[in-house]
């Protein structure tokens, strides 16, 4: 038998069974079928299958619907007709409920519009919603016609570890099959019973057809060869006779699997399904799967088959991302309306993690939010409290936002932060004690930016700001440096005829400094500025403004709060000019 016209074989009849199946659900409560790219808040029955279906549009919220050309419909079932296409985005998911995680499943690569692709998993999910994602290799636009999720009895397709990625479901005694010159077809028109000790339950319309050799003497041979020949894979042959045996007549054969025994003598009971499969997971010999089913030398007849089903173990190895951190990030998400493409899990796969998140990845663990970089994404309103479920987060920044309210103490709980960026925004009031300390010590990069609603310090008091100025003489302007905190540095020049009289005294070749205190208000600075009205410049600590203490010109010099370790170095310039 040639391989490549099997494997066709195969193609072909993949939506077939799963046609059958679907005929015979009598049960559809647990079904989720949706019909991508069909109208929003619409459903219907498919005509073929008795299916309800209904859009996907209340399951993402990314996508554009399409419908493909009348010439290609075909035969194919209404759920085919139309579909959602994700230009935009590298990945774009699908939530879905469950009544019961987040990793690459497989690549599709689409040749010929005329074929169809079918991918099918089984999967025992670890939470109640599962999310299916398209992520765009940049070789097309994704797309997608159809998804549907069929519940499974826990006793079925168990393995040691991994989900199972179908590789093969053949309906061996249909039609198409007997186009082989050396099998033959036997059918029923009898129901086919599949009894309550075997679960996997095949349709009945599935078991009524069988194939068999056409030389009876002959065993009947058939090899399967996977894709990936690293992989692992699960079998399960379904049999049950289909012929009303006479009394002189057998029906007894060995299955035989790469040249080694593997089940048998096996006598099929009429109208009776019975599965057999392999309890432990196995690796091809050579590339391939060979199996020769021979009849034994008592049975008077060949050996027959019914179906056939072939799964590779699809390890999923990534952990979806804790759960508290996709909670909070849902939410501040929402919050926030952020129009990034956040979709699917927030970490994994690891590759496609969200934009302007990091995570830690510590083998089976689940990942963890270590960094969130929400910059110049217009945000508005308060700080999210959302963010202090973040517990592992290292690095926040809000910068280049339009935030306002205080900065919340909730971020000093945050015990692993050690990067905080709130600059550009329209915060107000006080830095948390904490923080401010946390900055000192050098624990925390701390950067809040130009605002003229920061106090600057750990405390706001609504009572005037009093300032210690200290004036001394020097040859040039008056400087009155103020920092956020209304600390005002002063220094002034004594007035003229006093100058000229130190300058008269002997052996002084510079002019002594003498240090001046004074309180000033800060509505005392208002006053002497203008209230701030004309800027003569700007330095590293902040701008600079004119202004006139009685005859006097000043320049008033208030430190911008942009980083608050630089007070101490501010402090320090206006002692070394004093």
């Amino acid at each position: 038998m040639v391989m490549g016209r099997f494997k066709h074989f195969i193609a072909e009849l993949l939506c077939g069974l799963a046609l059958i199946l679907l005929v015979h659900a009598q049960d559809q409560s647990d079904f989720v079928s949706l019909d991508c790219g069909f109208p929003e808040n619409s459903s219907y029955t498919e005509w073929k299958t008795g299916v309800g279906y209904i859009s996907d549009a209340g399951f993402i919220d990314s996508g554009i619907n399409r419908q493909i050309s009348t010439e290609f419909k075909g035969d194919l079932q209404q759920q085919l007709w139309s579909l959602r296409s994700f230009p935009e985005g590298i990945r774009n998911c699908y939530r879905i409920k469950i009544m019961q995680g987040a990793n690459m499943w497989g690549t599709i690569k689409i040749t010929n519009v005329s074929i169809s692709f079918v991918k099918e998993l089984i999967h025992v999910p670890s939470l109640n919603y599962i999310q299916l994602c398209l992520v765009n290799t940049q070789r097309g636009t994704p797309f997608i016609s159809a998804i549907e999720l069929r519940p499974l009895p826990n006793s079925t397709y168990v393995t040691t570890d991994g989900s199972l990625e179908r590789l093969w479901r053949v309906d061996v005694g249909s039609e198409s099959n007997i186009q082989y010159r050396e099998w033959t077809g036997l059918s029923s028109s009898l129901t086919i019973e599949s009894p309550s000790s075997n679960p996997y339950r095949p349709p009945s319309v599935v078991m009524s057809t069988a194939a068999t050799p056409i030389n009876d003497s002959a065993p009947l041979e058939f090899h399967l060869e996977p894709e990936d020949v690293t992989a692992k894979h699960y079998i399960y042959m379904h049999f049950a006779e289909v012929v009303k045996l006479k009394a002189n007549q057998s029906r007894s054969f060995n299955v035989i699997l790469n040249g080694k025994h593997w089940y048998g003598p096996y006598v099929p009971k009429y109208l009776w399904t019975t599965t057999l499969y392999s309890k432990d997971a196995l690796n091809s010999t050579g590339g391939q799967y060979f199996f020769s089913l021979v009849k034994t030398e008592n049975s008077t007849l060949p050996p027959i088959i019914n179906a056939i089903e072939a799964y590779s173990v699809k390890n999923l190895l990534q952990s979806e991302t804790d759960q508290e951190d996709v909670g909070a990030i849902t939410k501040i998400k929402s919050t926030y309306g952020v129009k990034r493409n956040w979709q699917g899990d927030p970490c994994a796969p690891q590759t496609y993690s969200w934009e302007g998140l990091n995570c830690s990845y510590d083998g089976y663990n689940a990942p963890r939010v270590i960094s969130l970089n929400l910059s110049s994404s217009g945000l508005t309103g308060k700080i999210s409290a959302d963010i202090s479920n973040l517990v592992m987060l290292q690095c926040l920044d809000l910068s280049n936002n339009s935030l306002t309210g205080l900065v919340p103490d909730f971020l000093s709980q945050l015990q692993y932060l050690t990067v905080l960026n709130l600059e550009r925004n329209q915060l107000s009031g006080s830095i948390p004690t904490e923080l401010l300390e946390r900055s000192k010590n050098g624990s925390l990069l701390l950067s809040v930016g130009e605002s003229s609603n920061f106090c600057g310090s750990g405390s706001c008091k609504k009572k005037k700001n009093i300032v210690m100025p200290v004036v001394a003489s020097t040859g040039g302007f008056f400087i009155i440096s103020l920092t956020v905190a209304a600390i005002l540095w002063v220094l002034r020049r004594r007035k003229q005829q006093h100058k000229a009289q130190e300058d008269t005294k002997p052996n002084v070749q510079n002019p002594s400094l003498e240090s001046i205190q004074r309180q000033f208000t800060y509505s005392d600075v208002q006053r002497i500025t203008n209230n701030l009205e004309r800027a003569i410049g700007k330095g590293g600590f902040g701008t600079v403004y004119h202004g006139c203490i009685d005859d006097t010109q000043v320049a008033v010099k208030i430190l911008s709060p942009s980083s608050f370790q630089g007070y101490q170095q501010f402090e320090a310039e206006m002692q070394i000019i004093m």
